[in-house]
């Protein structure tokens, strides 16, 4: 028995020692840090914000309006997406303060000034007229 406490002592050890060391999750870059509550609470909130628009941008009316426009829906959405989270937040500031009976024409509007000016900008193709 003392022969098999003799060898099985420092494996029971070494397996302790290396069970309490601590364990990286993920490797960590350089520069990278812990996160912190404002950053996490500033992507909760840009979500939000591209959830609004999203919402909004599905309805129908909105829908029919833009395609009255010649703008093509998935172009709306390529260029949703491709908001800053400042821009996504001030279009969705901006669409809560327009009234309830204007929202679409104001939505509308909304969509229609980031696109022209994106496209005099020359990051898309929208409108023909801007060249």
């Amino acid at each position: 028995m003392k022969k098999l406490y003799r060898y099985l002592s420092p494996l029971l050890i070494a397996a302790l020692v290396l069970g309490s060391l601590p364990v990286a999750a993920a490797p960590a870059s350089s520069g990278s840090g812990l996160i912190t509550t404002q950053e996490a609470l500033n992507a909760e909130r840009s979500q939000g914000d591209r959830e609004r628009i999203h919402e909004i941008l599905a309805r129908d009316e909105v829908q029919e309006q833009l395609v009255a426009q010649g703008v093509d829906p998935t172009e709306v959405e390529a260029r949703v997406a491709a908001l800053s989270d400042a821009e996504a937040a001030q279009m969705a500031d901006q669409l809560e303060q327009l009234p309830a009976g204007a929202s679409v024409v104001g939505a509308l509007f909304a969509v229609f000034v980031i696109l022209l000016v994106t496209d005099i900008l020359g990051l898309t193709n929208v409108y023909p007229f801007t060249r």
